[in-house]
């Protein structure tokens, strides 16, 4: 409404004024009413979608939570199935270690009694028989020892049977004696002698082992020269036994282990033996490092196993992360909300 405030007495100036300013105040509380409501429109929405939004993440973060956990106890069943195959894995090792020695047991008690020639020729049996080829071995070696002793042969064959042109060596021929005692008092007797002749061939006679007890027997080669040298009368007896003269005593030793401990308490004999067995020492270490391997490289794989797992957990960790942050806005926005006493959730 268009006035000439000149013309107004003071009285109507003021009225003026007055609905002047309600008028201005009215229209700024619609606008200021209309603003608010226009906000809190979009707040809700937003809300809804924030909503919409966490729910989804949970929904996401169960499924993963869930995956997470069932990968645990898979991998948990996997540790506990390893640790079980290797109990069992060493628990077969042992016994198959236990019916090895029996059987190797049987098969030298089955040849106690035999003898193994080395060195006759192929062919020889067919002139004459393997039993009269040993008669004259003795008669050639041992004249006096044939008329003393009655020496009865039970069987006697080469091994293996088939013969095998391609092979430069003659086959062993394997003696079986009536008797253990017959063996022994050949062998003691071809001990003595050391050098045997066929025909003017030379020619062994060792008792008859199994390939396992020869291994052992070898593996006393070494201990068995050195204390040679030192004229301490060393001996391996049946069927891997080293046995030697020490202090006006015969010590005899079944495992190279007891006679590393046996060796610890009497110097003179460490210095004798110390560059043989500290050879011996050596492929113990080596086995010992071969297990130790085997074993790094189980723990290897369980520990790849885990890091699997820990990756996936480290891309559960940021959503979950991005969840918790956006819980922590809704919370201040809904605080700040209440403390203004203009919006409630």
């Amino acid at each position: 409404m268009d006035m000439d405030i000149t013309k107004l007495s003071e009285m109507e100036f003021r009225v003026t004024m007055v609905k002047m300013m309600c008028r201005l105040e009215k229209n700024i509380n619609e606008n200021i009413n209309e603003n608010i409501e226009s906000l809190r429109t979009e707040m809700r929405a937003n809300l809804a979608e924030i909503k919409n939004a966490m729910n989804q993440m949970q929904s996401k973060l169960d499924a993963l939570t869930a995956r997470v956990n069932e990968a645990e106890e898979r991998i948990s069943e996997l540790e506990d199935g390893m640790v079980e195959e290797k109990v069992k894995t060493e628990t077969w090792l042992k016994k198959i270690q236990s019916q090895e020695c029996r059987l190797r047991e049987i098969t030298d008690s089955m040849k106690r009694s035999n003898v193994r020639i080395i060195g006759i020729p192929e062919g020889v049996e067919k002139e004459r028989g393997l039993e009269e080829i040993f008669q004259q071995i003795v008669a050639e070696n041992f004249p006096n020892f044939a008329k003393e002793i009655s020496i009865h042969v039970q069987e006697a064959e080469r091994t293996p049977p088939k013969v095998n042109h391609n092979k430069p060596t003659p086959h062993h021929i394997i003696v079986q004696f009536a008797n253990i005692r017959s063996k022994d008092t050949v062998l003691k007797t071809a001990r003595a002698k050391k050098f045997l002749t066929y025909r003017g061939k030379n020619i062994r006679i060792m008792s008859d082992l199994s390939t396992q007890t020869w291994n052992e027997r070898k593996g006393w080669q070494d201990i068995f020269k050195a204390l040679s040298e030192k004229n301490m009368q060393p001996r391996i007896l049946y069927p891997a036994r080293m046995s030697f003269r020490i202090d006006g005593e015969i010590r005899t030793f079944q495992v190279c282990q007891t006679l590393t401990k046996f060796v610890t308490m009497k110097p003179a004999l460490q210095e004798i033996l110390r560059g043989v067995l500290c050879t011996r020492k050596q492929l113990i270490k080596i086995r010992a490092e071969i297990n130790e391997l085997e074993i790094r490289s189980t723990v290897e794989q369980i520990n790849r196993t885990r890091t699997r797992f820990f990756e996936r957990r480290k891309k559960i960790d940021k959503p979950l992360a991005r969840l918790i942050q956006k819980n922590r806005e809704r919370t201040q926005i809904n605080k700040i909300m209440k403390e203004k006493g203009e919006f409630t959730t």
